[in-house]
């Protein structure tokens, strides 16, 4: 069962992913398409505020995940490039970083019967 710590920091992380993904669309029609600013000024907040919740979660969620300060920088940094968010999302996930179904993404070792290598 995914944890409620989890859970949170999984949609603040794709919420901040797809933020970004609407400002830069936003910036592509502003800057090259057609100068309307209709799209950043709609999603610069949108995307501003969702960045402040990302931070505060990352802070909030870090001791109950049970994060290293390495982890927990790398998660923050992860909000500054667009849609690193998502990426660090998937490596945590893969990592056992963030625990899905009670049992890690990556099994720490090899079964008997396993075709892995």
């Amino acid at each position: 069962m995914i944890t409620r710590h989890a859970a949170w920091f999984r949609a603040v992380a794709i919420a901040e992913a797809v933020s970004w993904t609407g400002l830069l669309i936003g910036m592509l029609f502003k800057y090259v398409l057609s100068d309307n600013e209709i799209g950043v000024q709609i999603f610069g907040p949108i995307h501003g505020g969702i960045f402040i919740a990302y931070v505060i979660t990352v802070l909030a969620v870090r001791g109950p995940l049970r994060w290293s300060w390495p982890v927990t920088l790398a998660a923050l940094a992860a909000g500054i490039p667009p849609l690193f968010t998502w990426f660090f999302e998937i490596w945590a996930v893969r990592t056992g970083r963030i625990d899905v179904g009670g049992e890690t993404a990556v099994p720490s070792q090899t079964s008997v019967n396993s075709t892995a290598a």
